[in-house]
């Protein structure tokens, strides 16, 4: 049996969303049935995600999203990852302006088989949940990396990247029903770390060569991943590697300051899914078993 996933992500800002689709691409329960990308140069984006997928062996549609969040001004302007992309095959022409009606009649054609996985702002997913209202309760599932969930950061007006990008995005999305609404935030991805020596001596599979690269631009301004989307990715196939409460999550928008902060009530009750703890070890011997796998049998 497989879970049909589609992937809306940023790849090429910070390095987790590629470690993601390394996963997504070598996990055998994942039926991997479109990419969008979103935030700045979204083409460049995209492209990456292809390097990716053709490495892979495996032709995934791919999509550019929405470049400009919904209200505030964008601050995710580019793609700096994409400056390896001259090293690895891909494709340079996508189309355009199709990448919420593509998760729209993908999600539409298979209702209640699709997982959609979002790990970057929440703009194409918000873009998509207005369009089509029925959307939401078609999906089997909504996975978001993004929020700040425990009290030491929601309490002390920390905001998470993803959410702060767009946090009306955050808004329209987090106030749609759908049957699994799971959040996995950044107070429970940051322990999940690897410094760049380690990244460097376990990336040598030939799955996640690719991935060392484009880090190695990472790398150049900060020398530790955090595994935030392949978290994220993890619990569609392994949902005990985190531990999760049910509750409520309301996004604020009426400040600027703090816009896109994630307030968290608990209660068994609530429509949404919360990622409160997670057992690292597990993590990465899943992570690591799946991709080498892969990487055995291509």
């Amino acid at each position: 049996m497989t879970q049909k996933v589609l992937f809306d992500t940023d790849i090429g800002s910070d390095i987790d969303d590629a470690v993601a689709l390394a996963y997504l691409l070598a996990q055998p329960e994942c039926e991997l049935l479109g990419i969008t990308t979103v935030t700045g140069e979204a083409e460049r984006r995209a492209a990456l995600a292809s390097a990716l997928c053709l490495d892979a062996g495996q032709d995934i549609p791919i999509f550019p999203g929405r470049e400009a969040p919904l209200l505030v001004r964008p601050q995710q302007p580019l793609a700096p990852q994409a400056a390896a992309l001259g090293r690895w095959r891909h494709a340079a022409d996508f189309p355009r302006g199709r990448a919420v009606t593509f998760l729209q009649q993908t999600i539409g054609a298979h209702p209640g088989e699709v997982i959609l996985l979002a790990t970057g702002p929440l703009t194409n997913v918000a873009a998509l949940f207005a369009i089509d209202e029925e959307i939401p309760s078609l999906l089997k599932g909504l996975v978001l990396m993004g929020g700040m969930f425990a009290s030491r950061h929601a309490d002390g007006g920390l905001l998470e990247w993803n959410a702060r990008l767009d946090p009306h995005a955050a808004a329209i999305v987090y106030q749609s029903a759908v049957r699994l609404h799971r959040s996995i935030g950044l107070d429970v991805t940051e322990s999940v770390t690897m410094p760049a020596g380690e990244v460097r001596q376990r990336f040598q599979t030939p799955r996640l060569l690719p991935v060392l690269d484009f880090a190695e631009v990472w790398f150049r301004e900060r020398a530790i991943i955090t595994f935030h989307d392949p978290l994220a990715a993890t619990t569609i196939f392994e949902p005990d590697i985190c531990g999760f409460e049910r509750g409520q999550v309301e996004i604020e928008v009426a400040s600027e300051r703090l816009a896109g902060l994630t307030r968290w009530q608990p209660g068994g009750a609530g429509p949404h899914e919360v990622a409160l703890r997670v057992d690292p070890e597990r993590f990465f011997k899943h992570y690591f078993s799946v991709v080498s796998q892969a990487a055995r049998v291509s």
